[in-house]
């Protein structure tokens, strides 16, 4: 089933194909932090994970990927990972070690039903629009069956990222510092 956004020709879905997955890496790569002015990181956000295909095919293997469509094009995602593919991205391996020793509601995440949010974005032509916070309805449709929390984290210095999350629904619960920033980890309870 497809949610359709404001723009009724923004249909909701998943990707499907290798080439869903190159259009996901191409859109990645129009946004990472290392290609963009610290302008646009200021107004308009970042991402800070460059995928490989070979990541992405197994994130796609192991569970549905989200993704926003105009006219078959891909304009926006929002990639999940489960908690076994901790390992899979090593600038990613420093969050999940954290989040196995974080707690929710007294309970320790370790012992909770969660995935992970990988990374979610918007074609700059598209934002402002009401589709991150589709993508992640999209989400919860897709997932809440089968699990009780979406977990990601977000570069302290990404406010626009921040405050769309926390309009969503997602508490910050951890803030910590790495070898590639400082991140506030967040929750989303289904």
């Amino acid at each position: 089933m497809s949610l359709v956004v404001s723009d009724h020709s923004i249909k909701l879905d998943i990707a499907r194909s290798e080439d869903d997955l190159r259009q996901i890496l191409d859109l990645q790569k129009l946004n990472l932090k290392s290609e963009i002015s610290d302008e646009i990181k200021k107004e308009h956000g970042f991402l800070t994970v460059c995928h490989s295909f070979e990541e992405l095919a197994l994130m796609y293997q192991s569970t549905p990927q989200i993704v926003a469509r105009k006219e078959g094009k891909i304009i926006a995602f929002a990639l999940a990972m489960l908690p076994d593919l901790g390992k899979l991205v090593s600038d990613l391996q420093p969050m999940f070690s954290i989040i196995e020793n974080l707690t929710w509601n007294s309970k320790s995440l370790s012992d909770c039903k969660y995935y992970v949010m990988g990374q979610i974005c918007v074609d700059v032509n598209f934002r402002g629009q009401k589709v991150f916070d589709q993508l992640y309805q999209k989400h919860k449709e897709v997932y809440s069956p089968d699990y009780e929390l979406c977990v990601t984290e977000i570069s302290t210095s990404n406010t626009r990222s921040q405050r769309a999350h926390e309009r969503v629904g997602f508490k910050t619960i951890h803030t910590h510092l790495d070898h590639v920033d400082e991140w506030n980890v967040v929750v989303w309870e289904f």
